[in-house]
């Protein structure tokens, strides 16, 4: 099975849309965790147009006690900042992006050419140094992660919003081929293989049927979508049951 990480972007895009503080990212990180979700995914944006830095803490002392059995995963791209911000939390995970300040969403992965392996390489390093499993965000290019175990990654988190849109326009097959080839290298590398990036219950199962060996998917926009129909709980417990996970 792979592991739900729920990414709580968008209920945080939400609550950003008032001065309530409501919905409560926090509280929905609870409802997560047990409703079948083993991890915790942010992405905060210098802009902040979602996750705040400030919601960061607040969301690590309330998994507190799950932790490190349920994970808490940041994403970012690696300056100064984000550093910062995994310094004061120490999460498990750390999942780098090579996004522009102001780009719209995570939508290509690392090249890692000479450019990106000088901001990547000293990055994990640090990331190392504060106890943190890094990974890669990569495009569905079985090149990609023989690069990125040579930059000193542990794992490689792929792309998938390119299959996810194949998959709506009903011809998945080339795009589904390009993410199980980097998956197998990734696997044949010795990285750990996340993936993620407009994950849902109709595409999920033929990924997972081809990579079975996936360690976790970190899903949020389509999740939140679902959960305004199903509710935020029932959502959580079907994309884990879709994983793998509990029973829906």
């Amino acid at each position: 099975m792979a592991r739900l990480s729920v990414n709580l972007n968008k209920i945080a895009l939400l609550r950003n849309s008032r001065h309530t503080g409501v919905p409560d990212v926090v509280h929905f990180a609870r409802i997560a965790l047990a409703s079948g979700a083993r991890g915790i995914t942010v992405h905060p944006r210098p802009d902040e147009r979602h996750i705040r830095a400030s919601d960061v803490p607040a969301i690590a002392s309330a998994m507190a006690g799950q932790r490190p059995g349920m994970e808490f995963n940041i994403e970012g791209y690696p300056d100064p900042r984000l550093l910062a911000i995994v310094d004061a939390v120490r999460p498990e995970q750390v999942t780098l992006v090579p996004d522009a300040p102001d780009a719209f969403t995570s939508e290509r992965g690392w090249a890692l050419d000479a450019r990106e392996r000088a901001v990547a390489e000293p990055a994990i390093a640090a990331l190392h140094a504060l106890g943190a499993r890094v990974i890669l965000f990569i495009d569905p290019d079985p090149a990609a992660p023989g690069k990125a175990r040579a930059a000193g990654a542990d794992g490689v988190e792929i792309y998938t919003g390119s299959y996810a849109a194949a998959f709506r326009a009903g011809e998945p097959a080339a795009a589904l081929e390009a993410c199980v080839a980097a998956a197998a290298a990734g696997r044949d590398a010795g990285l750990v293989v996340n993936a993620g990036h407009d994950l849902n219950l109709r595409n999920i199962p033929p990924l997972l049927a081809r990579t079975e060996f996936l360690a976790e998917a970190s899903i949020g926009h389509e999740l939140t979508v679902d959960a305004l129909e199903m509710g935020f709980a029932a959502a959580v417990a079907a994309y884990a049951g879709a994983l793998g996970g509990a029973a829906a």
